[in-house]
């Protein structure tokens, strides 16, 4: 017994140590122990405490923190973004034959500390779930959703620790502008439904999102048949997670915004039941699915439907509760 516990102790005394000793003394780095009790926090709070609290409770009315937290997320992925052109030198590694870049320690610590952010902001996106779970919107709680989140928390604290490497720049700069994107999106629809008129481009949302892993599965593979001298295990694991990304992202795509294709007389989509729903409804439904608007119930489409027909009124999502309200046109 003693020599198995001495070899668990050495394995988890090698998993602490980094590829450098600076990196290993920043916050949440020292081993995997911290991080790991993040994500189970997380994973424990969205999928079981958090719903359980809120089962009996009113969904909790977060207008303002959610517009300073998009606000903050934009913000947050422009500066990433600036910082990562101008620290990386990544236009060379993309145009160098064996994608090779001689860095001092200085640079090298420049390129950490920009890695040791995106990692960091990883850990801030775990909110979205949680701000999902508090306002009682757990149909967006999608096994998409959280493996998304969970996986990126991981893997970019993973990278940074053992493998840090030209890959992950190409990956965080694209990232970070999908989500100066989305975040700029869900900061305007928490601002209230009379911004709703300038959300027509959610669905082009995920569109972004599958070219951001189109790019980034394309690189991988230059780098892979250029023999860059990058960590190969990294480009692999890069290679078959974007696949699973795209798969999953997809699947989404497909399912929501692939449904209404057959138009009636009157220019309606109808849906694969044949029941006819105006442009309207048609975006609140596909807008259910990964964005921070709910899934209305097919009565309250159907309700809403047949209340507002010859009327000055046209149905909208309140965003603070899970109620279809009527608004007035303009």
């Amino acid at each position: 017994m003693t020599t198995y516990m001495k070899i668990f102790e050495e394995r988890i005394s090698g998993l602490a140590k980094g590829v450098d000793e600076t990196v290993d003394s920043w916050f949440l780095m020292s081993s995997p122990a911290p991080v790991v009790a993040v994500v189970l926090v997380y994973l424990a709070f969205v999928l079981k405490i958090g719903p359980e609290y809120m089962k009996n409770r009113k969904p909790m009315d977060l207008k303002r923190i959610m517009v300073f937290y998009n606000a903050f997320q934009v913000c947050y992925s422009i500066w990433m973004c600036r910082t990562s052109f101008k620290e990386s030198n990544v236009m060379a590694s993309i145009l160098s034959k064996k994608c090779e870049i001689n860095r001092t320690r200085e640079q090298n610590l420049a390129l950490y500390s920009g890695a040791w952010f995106y990692f960091f902001s990883k850990i801030i996106d775990l909110l979205d779930t949680t701000f999902f779970v508090l306002r009682k919107k757990n149909n967006q709680v999608s096994f998409l959703h959280v493996y998304h989140h969970t996986i990126t928390v991981l893997f970019s604290w993973g990278y940074l620790k053992y493998a840090p490497g030209e890959q992950g720049v190409i990956i965080g700069i694209l990232n970070s502008g999908v989500h100066i994107i989305m975040y700029f999106y869900y900061m305007v629809a928490a601002m209230g439904p009379q911004y709703q008129k300038y959300l027509w481009w959610k669905k082009y949302m995920t569109s972004i999102q599958l070219i951001q892993f189109v790019l980034i599965l394309g690189y991988m593979l230059t780098v892979g048949a250029k023999g860059c001298n990058m960590p190969k295990t990294l480009t692999f694991f890069f290679v078959g997670n974007t696949i699973i990304f795209l798969y999953l992202f997809g699947n989404f795509y497909r399912k929501t915004y692939n449904k209404n294709k057959t138009i009636d007389a009157n220019g309606n989509a109808m849906s694969s039941g044949g029941r006819s729903m105006n442009l309207a409804q048609s975006a609140l439904r596909a807008a259910g699915g990964m964005g921070c608007m709910p899934m209305p119930t097919k009565n309250k489409i159907h309700n809403i439907h047949n209340n507002n027909n010859n009327s000055d009124y046209k149905p909208y999502i309140d965003l603070n509760n899970n109620n279809v309200k009527p608004l007035k046109m303009e």
